[in-house]
């Protein structure tokens, strides 16, 4: 159990990523090599990524460097998972580059004392060896990570969108409490159901936290061990069972991306659709759409067996909010739409005025 103790300071300093963090990521990744746990969730990322690493001939990196420095356990270093990645994947490369050789040293004895550390890793003091550590950083996120960033800034958004009505209804505590079901808050401690040989307090001394909604983290959070470093949680995100979308919904993503929106789902549903792009309530759908409430919840059910929208319940509201699907049949329309503004000089005509 992980208990981090807020004050009003550190509540004022609390944030909630607006993007997938790359090393985090890189890191929950890894770990779900390392486990059957959860793995009808990434399934398909399994699978195609092992045969990509096979490719790239990078499977052997990643079994003898990146599995044993990054392993599923208690600890491993936090200069792996550095704060500048805020800043992008390139300003967390050049971080890492810059690491004191002093403190990946200490962090390469704990990583030892407390799982065991492959016999090369004290080596990363170098900078040869870390500039190598870096490549092939580069070459697995390259492989495992980018094909992925824009199904997983989905994913965050739709977070983001149920996070904001827990602030805009209570505040940070209340967005804080609405962060289950691996955390629990109880004014001013947030307990977090964390790996099982770690029991500690946490304070944060007015420092604040940023939460880190992350794709590849499974059940458990996972912070940075060493308390003395701007503080970082990392969280998993929900996945539901997958199900396939209906034959529709793929023809207009596969066969079809000329039809309308409305066309395929009519009128009532594309609004609902579009309103739930930036999140919004049963009740809001009603509104946009200009339907009882009870019609409106009707749509909103046939959008979520489609595998466009998902739905989850927060105090006594219901906030709907785009899947990956859903997200990429609202870009095709607005693409399509683009050419169709613009496809006319290309096709040699003038459009009118």
């Amino acid at each position: 159990m992980l208990r981090i103790h807020f004050s009003d300071a550190d509540l004022a300093r609390t944030r909630l990523s607006a993007s997938p963090n790359p090393f985090w990521e890189i890191v929950a990744s890894l770990h779900r090599f390392q486990t059957r746990q959860g793995r009808w969730a990434y399934a398909e990322w399994y699978r195609t990524v092992r045969h990509r690493l096979r490719d790239k001939k990078l499977d052997r990196a990643l079994h003898t460097v990146l599995l044993p420095l990054l392993p599923r356990a208690s600890y491993f270093p936090d200069f792996l998972t550095p704060v500048e990645a805020s800043d992008g994947f390139d300003a967390g490369l050049e971080a890492i580059l810059a690491t004191p050789p002093r403190r990946v040293l200490e962090e390469i004895a704990i990583l030892d004392r407390v799982v065991g550390a492959p016999s090369w890793a004290p080596r990363l003091a170098e900078s040869r060896p870390r500039k190598e550590l870096v490549r092939v950083l580069r070459a697995y996120h390259e492989v495992a990570i980018a094909p992925y960033e824009e199904q997983m800034q989905s994913r965050i958004e739709t977070e983001r969108a149920m996070r904001c009505r827990g602030l805009l209804d209570g505040g940070v505590e209340g967005m804080l409490a609405g962060l289950g079901p691996t955390m629990c808050w109880d004014s001013p401690v947030l307990r977090v159901d964390y790996h099982p040989a770690v029991d500690r307090d946490l304070r944060l001394d007015g420092r604040g936290m940023l939460f880190v909604p992350s794709y590849f983290c499974w059940h458990r959070p996972v912070g940075l061990a060493d308390p003395g470093l701007p503080q970082v949680l990392m969280y998993p995100l929900l996945h539901e069972h997958p199900s396939a979308s209906s034959p529709e919904v793929r023809r207009v993503l596969d066969d079809s991306p000329e039809a309308s929106l409305t066309a395929l789902l009519g009128q009532t549903r594309a609004t609902a659709l579009w309103a739930s792009a930036s999140g919004a309530t049963t009740g809001e759908i009603a509104r946009a759409a200009g339907v009882s409430a009870s019609s409106a919840s009707r749509h909103a059910t046939a959008l979520r067996d489609a595998g466009l929208i998902t739905s989850s319940r927060h105090a006594t509201t219901v906030l709907h909010t785009l899947t990956p699907v859903g997200a990429s049949v609202l870009r095709a329309c607005t693409r399509r739409a683009g050419s169709s503004r613009s496809g006319g000089s290309r096709a040699g005509l003038s459009s009118s005025p």
